[in-house]
């Protein structure tokens, strides 16, 4: 019989995987990883977050009580800091715009978390997540796919996935829809088949970044100039953290029309505002690509791609340029592509890879 651990948030999408997998005759274990100080759940859970509060560590070992395998909790916290937070606030710092999730399960959920459970003999680790994971003979290599329901479709937080990691992970959900989810663990009688689905960033969860960032790393960050796209100054931003490309709303500055912020310049502490037309590209160049589908690609290639979670993948080509560096050429302009955030590449329904904006 295979083994698997099952990473369990305490929501009803890893209780589900859970429950297929050992109905599929997997040996179960369900595992909960803690990844804040105790303070810092204590505090999520009396704002009322669903994410890494004590309540989830409960409401995951009430499932697997429920279905009958063992729950550990693994202390994660010095991974989760260094990792995604520091991460997290240092290229904020730096001007960039991070995307946290996408880094939690690059380092830990996908690392550290196979890691032990390779070291403790189990075959495989799942989780909750909404894709699918294919093994292509013709090539020997690992596929990841979007998911049944489109609009919980999961990859491009997941564009990190090794070859290695995805040769030892399982993901129950990916052919299901979320309302086949809900209703399997309502049959099963699982206590949190209504719960609400986890939306901020966990360790955020008033949305507020640049009051995190200060707490975090005990900095101050210094205020400077709005200019137009001219170099013009337009007046005073309060810390270029408070600030990310695209943002038209909570400026600080009324120019008599709507505007946008469109560039951030560390070294010179500025903010760059012009019209949301100033925000459209066609060209992005992207580093710290890791590629799933193929090995490289040695000349251009037709893909769709995306530059944040929401969007819809859009048509474009893929170069690499050398040095681990791709550009990604879209047939028509994007909106507010972002320094720090993911680009993930597709060729249909598979995942190709991705990367970090530059």
């Amino acid at each position: 019989m295979k083994k698997v651990m099952v990473g369990m948030s305490g929501g009803v999408d890893s209780s589900v995987a859970a429950l297929l997998l050992r109905e599929h005759g997997y040996e179960v274990m369900g595992v909960t990883l803690k990844l804040f100080s105790d303070e810092d759940i204590v505090q999520a859970e009396k704002e009322g977050k669903t994410c890494c509060a004590l309540s989830d560590v409960e409401d995951a070992r009430s499932v697997a009580y429920r279905l009958g395998f063992e729950h550990l909790v693994f202390n994660f916290k010095d991974n989760f800091r260094e990792y995604v937070m520091t991460n997290f606030a240092e290229r904020y710092l730096c001007g960039r715009t991070p995307n946290p999730c996408i880094e939690c399960n690059r380092h830990v959920k996908f690392d550290k978390m196979l890691r032990r459970a390779m070291e403790l003999g189990y075959d495989y680790i799942a989780t909750g997540h909404y894709a699918v994971r294919e093994y292509d003979e013709s090539t020997g290599r690992y596929l990841l796919k979007r998911p049944a329901d489109r609009s919980k479709d999961q990859t491009y937080v997941l564009y990190a996935l090794t070859q290695e990691q995805l040769a030892h992970t399982l993901f129950p959900l990916g052919t299901l829809e979320k309302t086949q989810v809900r209703a399997i663990a309502e049959k099963a009688g699982l206590v949190n088949s209504n719960k609400p689905d986890s939306q901020d960033i966990c360790f955020v969860p008033d949305g507020k970044y640049s009051e995190f960032i200060r707490k975090f790393t005990g900095k101050t960050v210094p205020e400077g100039d709005f200019v137009d796209t001219s170099g013009k100054v337009l007046g005073r931003h309060k810390g270029i953290i408070n600030y990310t490309v695209g943002q038209r709303k909570h400026l600080g500055i009324s120019l008599g029309k709507p505007a946008y912020v469109v560039r951030k310049d560390v070294a010179a502490n500025t903010v760059t505002l012009g019209d949301e037309t100033d925000l459209y590209t066609k060209a992005l160049i992207a580093d710290d690509v890791n590629l799933i589908s193929v090995e490289e690609v040695t000349e251009p290639m037709r893909i769709t791609a995306k530059t944040r979670y929401s969007q819809t993948e859009q048509p474009a080509v893929l170069t690499g340029l050398g040095n681990g560096e791709y550009m990604v050429e879209f047939d028509e302009p994007q909106r507010a592509i972002t320094s720090g955030q993911a680009v993930v590449f597709y060729d249909g329904d598979t995942v190709v890879g991705g990367g970090t904006i530059r």
